[in-house]
């Protein structure tokens, strides 16, 4: 009876295993699990998993990340796409494309790269330019000196 609970519950968490690739290990090509990573050594190449990726102060990525969470410490240089959150640690350096759920960055990160938050719209350049416009006639007209002189002839 009870040996048949802790069957269904191993079989119904297929995710939960973790991956590890240690300091000093070097991997070229794709990389895909279910499980979560701990990646302290070097990958070139892509790492997909739908789970959490962790990369250490050792650990390098260069190539393309998908994940749901991601915490990192390490290199990565690519495309870095987290659906959740990301978390970059003191040490981390980014490099390239990233597109976030949420994002938080400790002092002392490096982050050059270009940054999409999922669920936001890009606003286009017309409209940049039309409202920047539109401000700086406002502003103009605030601090423009004759017209203020105008106005309090006028009353």
């Amino acid at each position: 009876m009870f040996s048949d609970k802790k069957e269904k519950r191993i079989n119904a968490e297929p995710g939960s295993a973790q991956n590890r690739i240690n300091e000093g290990t070097k991997l070229k090509g794709d990389v895909s699990s279910s499980g979560f990573f701990r990646i302290d050594g070097s990958i070139d190449g892509n790492v997909n998993t739908p789970s959490k990726v962790v990369l250490g102060k050792a650990g390098v990525i260069i190539g393309t990340l998908t994940c749901e969470n991601a915490d990192i410490e390490g290199k990565f240089e690519g495309t870095l796409q987290v659906s959740g959150t990301l978390t970059l640690r003191a040490s981390a350096v980014i490099e390239g494309d990233v597109t976030v759920g949420k994002l938080s960055v400790e002092p002392g990160a490096t982050l050059n790269a270009s940054c999409v938050m999922q669920g936001g719209k890009a606003k286009t350049v017309t409209a940049i330019n039309q409202s920047n416009s539109n401000s700086e006639n406002s502003k103009a007209n605030l601090f423009d000196r004759q017209s203020q002189i105008k106005k309090v002839a006028d009353s």
